[in-house]
């Protein structure tokens, strides 16, 4: 139109040219008409604006006029398949949207629950899936799809129908059909048939792109989709696996997918925190984000008024059967079954906003280590209080012991409870149990309170509640809450709350316990504890550490609870005798598992991880708890005496005069004393490896040898007399107080004479003791063998000269 109207121009300019020419002899003034130039010239400029608007590409600023989009029609495709393929792909349409049900203003509208998830609304109605953010989102922040940041959903399946695979039309109909399902927007796309075999395609989204690649001949292909905003991908993955995973025909191999989801670009500290699929949540390091995993199932994904709660059945590639899978299959040997995972049972695993809090498969590992250590640290527990454990395994575990008359547990999600009676049901089931109910919450020793755990013992034992009887305090409480390092709501009032902490100490009997789930252990490379990831575990260990009511704190962990790294556990003792519960040996462990354990109607123990030789285990805390402990500011003053001194000498008798460093020599007729053989310098250890040999005897056995001698005739006692009387002058109590154990030296250390003043003597023990013991210190509890034996010399010991202790040294 634009080319036509300026020929028309230029004919008419040059007919005007033409007659002014021929009649410029008679009229020289004859001239254009300027204005109808214009004219022509501003038309023209109208109509190529209107063309371009009307012909041209929609801007990106203008929204759309109509929301109505089309999937390519039934006739088009069908005829594409019938033959006039050749002809077609010269005219074939690229740009076809997908079905949208919502308008293009609605694309932040969320798709909730995967496959046949249940959504919980018939309980109470309380519950929302958190996927859908618009319906909690409590303030008005930016548009996700407007940040640097999307969602990668990557596919592979496997097993799939070689034709299939292979034909361009049918694979493009089902990307087509899966945007539309995935509530997206295809812009266009383009389909390539390769050769020999394959087809790859690549989708344009409003949101990003979906593409993928096809293997016919093995019957694989992997899709890759990708989106900015904030639609969670997951939902689409069975829509996926149903318009791509067309099976094989006549082969007896399933279909198989594997699948990973990860949040990609870059996110503000606070919503990467925010969002339970973040590459720092369990829940995606786990579960969605690793790709090579036979089985990704999701049993429940609920938001519940206080948590989000997700459930998942995962299967590793290579994860071979565990014993109960050879039992139920009855696998004999050289089953070939044994290194597949055909008869593998999936683990079932507990999240909560995005963190794990269980695995099915060491439920046992990790439940047993945080109760009964504590249970048995205590003589006779009665009453027992537990804060969170809403699965219900930490409240089965107390229910295994006889002496327990009540269990309180305060859990503050009711739904949890529910949720874990019908998807976790092996965590409360106490149906094996002599003289326990079925179920462990309908057991009438359980009292079970959904209230918040610490307005709950703020109310019952706080400041202003007053005397509380001995009958209404606790023997052992368990808290079994998030771990301290999780930057939860919830858990932080528990782990960060003076007044919480107070509560809890009077709510104790005068020789109770609390036990705490300390988190992630701690690494030799960790920072100083008040520094970094742990900062909150430390702020409640100091809060701990500093009431009156603490006598000790002790930590112990476990490394097969099922986590990445070794799980810790913080055992807090109202009284110094809880030590001499917790260092108990192996064999009085086991005799008390034997007295205070409940039978089973199966006849198999009750027990399945705890028992004494693994409470043995648990005695000395690991390097790392002292290593981070002694970084400390300022340096805990016991840290400098960890290990011996490599630096110092090792100063023994021997048969040898000459090799010895001391002699033996009689002051009087019925005194013998040790001498210094060579100078010995300020710092050399004494006579260690005598001093290591020292035994070790508790109060019971040194009480049962006072009562065998009272038992048995006159003449037979001598020995066991002249033994007692041995201990109590050549032994000395542990420097761990409470712990009722005595250290009797049995080598010639035994002969060095006391003196009356620490200034006459010129040896000490190792540690010099403080005027008081702090109530935390791994470097005490893991070191208290070497501080209760060896000795140092205190001062540089000319030869000849008396080796001389100050009598009260071990006091």
């Amino acid at each position: 139109i634009i080319i036509i109207i300026y020929i028309y121009i230029f004919k008419e300019v040059r007919n005007i040219m033409t007659s002014s020419g021929s009649s410029s002899s008679h009229n020289d003034g004859h001239s254009i008409d300027i204005r109808l130039y214009l004219c022509a010239i501003a038309s023209g400029m109208v109509l190529a604006f209107g063309a371009g608007v009307f012909y041209g590409p929609t801007p990106t600023f203008l929204p759309l006029q109509s929301s109505t989009m089309t999937i390519p029609s039934a006739e088009l495709l069908a005829s594409i398949s019938t033959g006039e393929e050749a002809e077609l792909s010269k005219q074939r349409q690229r740009r076809y949207p997908a079905t949208h049900s919502a308008e293009l203003g609605k694309i932040k509208q969320v798709h909730v629950n995967v496959g046949q998830i249940p959504s919980y609304e018939e309980l109470d109605g309380s519950l929302l899936d958190r996927r859908n953010f618009s319906e909690i989102a409590t303030t008005d922040v930016e548009p996700e799809q407007h940040q640097p940041a999307g969602q990668h959903l990557l596919v592979d399946i496997k097993n799939v129908n070689a034709e299939f695979l292979n034909s361009e039309e049918r694979l493009a109909k089902a990307m087509v059909q899966v945007v539309s399902e995935a509530k997206l927007t295809l812009l266009s796309y383009h389909c390539h048939s390769l050769e020999p075999a394959g087809v790859s395609c690549v989708g344009v989204l409003l949101e990003s792109h979906i593409s993928f690649h096809t293997w016919p001949d093995e019957g694989v292909i992997t899709l890759d989709l990708f989106t900015c905003g904030p639609n969670n991908l997951m939902p689409v993955v069975p829509e996926i696996e149903k318009l791509f995973g067309i099976p094989r025909e006549n082969s007896t191999e399933p279909v198989g997918t594997m699948w990973s989801h990860e949040l990609r670009g870059f996110r503000s500290h606070e919503a990467r925190k925010a969002h339970y699929l973040d590459l720092s949540s369990d829940l995606s390091w786990y579960v969605t984000s690793p790709l090579e995993m036979l089985t990704k199932t999701e049993v429940v994904s609920v938001q519940t008024p206080f948590q989000r709660i997700d459930i998942w059945d995962i299967l590793d590639v290579g994860e071979t059967p565990s014993y109960s899978d050879m039992v139920k299959h009855d696998l004999k040997e050289g089953d070939p079954r044994f290194f597949t995972t055909e008869i593998t049972t999936p683990d079932r695993l507990l999240f909560l906003d995005g963190k794990l809090q269980s695995f099915k498969d060491t439920d046992h590992e990790y439940h047993e280590s945080i109760v009964h250590p504590a249970m048995f640290a205590h003589p006779n527990p009665k009453r027992v209080a537990i804060i969170g454990g809403g699965e219900g395994a930490t409240l089965r575990e107390v229910l295994k012991h006889k002496t327990v008359e009540q269990v309180k547990m305060i859990e503050i999600d009711e739904m949890l409870i529910k949720i874990a009676r019908e998807y976790l049901p092996f965590f409360n089931d106490c149906s094996d149990f002599v003289g326990v109910a079925p179920n462990c919450f309908d057991d009438p020793r359980a009292d079970i309170i959904t209230r918040d755990a610490k307005e709950w013992f703020m109310e019952n034992f706080g400041p202003g509640v007053g005397q509380v009887s001995d009958d209404e305090k606790f023997q052992v409480i368990i808290l079994d809450a998030m771990n301290p390092e999780e930057d939860n709501a919830i858990s932080k009032g528990l782990f960060t709350s003076p007044d919480f902490i107070t509560a809890a100490m009077a709510s104790l009997s005068d020789d109770g316990v609390i036990v705490i789930n300390a988190g992630t252990a701690p690494s030799i490379h960790d920072p100083a504890p008040d520094k970094g990831v742990f900062a909150q575990r430390e702020q409640l260990f100091l809060l701990l550490e500093n009431h009156p009511d603490t006598k000790a704190m002790l930590v112990y962990e476990e490394s097969h609870c099922g986590f990445n790294e070794p799980h810790g556990f913080l055992l807090i003792c109202k009284s110094h005798g809880c030590r001499k519960q917790w260092y108990a040996g192996a064999d009085a462990i086991d005799f008390q598992i034997y007295e205070r354990i409940v039978l089973t109607h199966s006849k198999e123990r009750a027990l399945q991880h705890f028992d004494g030789s693994t409470q043995y285990s648990f005695q000395y805390p690991p390097k790392a708890w002292e290593t981070v402990y002694c970084r400390r500011e300022p340096e805990p003053y016991e840290c400098q005496f960890r290990g011996l001194d490599m630096n110092a000498n090792l100063r023994e008798l021997c048969d040898d005069p000459e090799e010895s460093d001391f002699v033996i020599r009689k002051i009087s007729e019925e005194t013998l004393g040790i001498f210094a053989n060579k100078k010995i310098l300020k710092g050399d250890y004494i006579m260690p490896e005598a001093l290591a040999s020292s035994f070790v005897i508790s109060e019971e056995s040194k009480k049962n040898l006072v009562e065998t001698t009272k038992i048995m005739g006159t003449g037979s006692t001598l020995v066991l007399e002249d033994f007692i009387a041995f201990t109590e002058k050549y032994g000395h109590e542990s420097i761990s107080q409470g712990i009722g154990q005595t250290i009797v030296e049995v080598g010639p250390s035994f002969l060095i004479r006391n003196a009356t003043t620490k200034e006459e003597a010129n040896i000490d023990r190792m540690i010099p003791r403080p005027t008081e013991l702090p109530t935390y210190s791994p470097v005490y509890e893991r070191n208290r063998r070497s501080f209760d034996v060896f000795l140092v010399a205190t001062r540089d010991i000319e030869v000849g000269e008396e080796i001389l202790k100050y009598e009260g040294m071990w006091d």
